[in-house]
């Protein structure tokens, strides 16, 4: 994908995140990672409303060099990045947002992870998602949080695409805006029938996980 590309992938897929209620206001970012640095989202922006000359350009080192002021979670998902691609090398889009499931099931202690094995869509395109613990937005703590529970799941043969920070939001990942935004689409989802669900339901047995392994290369 060329720069260009890059630039009105991440505007289309905001727009979409917006149109449909993933995003709202001017919470959530988008990033891709470039063969020399990185385009993100400008700071307050709304995902809606983006303009591809103006989101926000840094070199490989993370410094501006165009665009609009960057959302300060670049940091974040330099970090995402940096361990994301030791499990997965094709790497190259982050999606964080505010969606409304994800974030409700923080409310109440969710444990170490956001939701069982309730579908086998979310078995297949999701996979485990951590939960880390509250911190304000743009914290370096949480940065390093979310690092470490990429490499944790990573070095035990279970690499994740998502995290989700409490209270805030999920941190989503894969190789394309669209395809991470379709990681984003399938985690809000079970979050939402997790929640119209009332009581946590029984989640898939090992039997049938290991069923979705055998045919999908499914990633629990």
């Amino acid at each position: 994908m060329t720069e260009t590309q890059a630039r009105e992938e991440i505007c289309r897929a905001g727009r979409s995140l917006f149109e449909r209620g993933y995003v709202h206001a001017t919470a959530g970012n988008i990033s891709v990672r470039l063969d020399d640095g990185f385009l993100i989202t400008p700071t307050d922006a709304c995902l809606g409303f983006l303009d591809p000359a103006r989101l926000a350009r840094l070199d490989a080192n993370g410094r501006q060099t165009g665009g609009d002021r960057a959302s300060k979670t670049i940091a974040l998902h330099t970090r995402i990045y940096a361990a994301a691609r030791r499990f997965d090398a094709n790497t190259a889009c982050v999606i964080h947002t505010h969606s409304t499931h994800c974030v409700a099931l923080t409310l109440k202690d969710p444990g170490d992870e956001l939701l069982a094995a309730l579908t086998p869509y979310f078995v297949m395109k999701v996979g485990h998602v951590p939960v880390v613990a509250y911190h304000r937005p743009g914290a370096p703590e949480a940065a390093e949080q979310v690092a470490q529970a990429i490499e944790r799941f990573g070095a035990a043969g279970t690499p994740v695409r998502a995290v989700m920070l409490t209270r805030l939001g999920p941190n989503v990942w894969h190789d394309t805006p669209a395809a991470a935004m379709s990681v984003l689409e399938e985690l809000e989802e079970t979050a939402r029938l997790q929640v119209l669900a009332g009581s946590t339901p029984a989640p898939l047995d090992a039997e049938q996980i290991d069923e979705l392994r055998r045919a999908f290369g499914a990633r629990w």
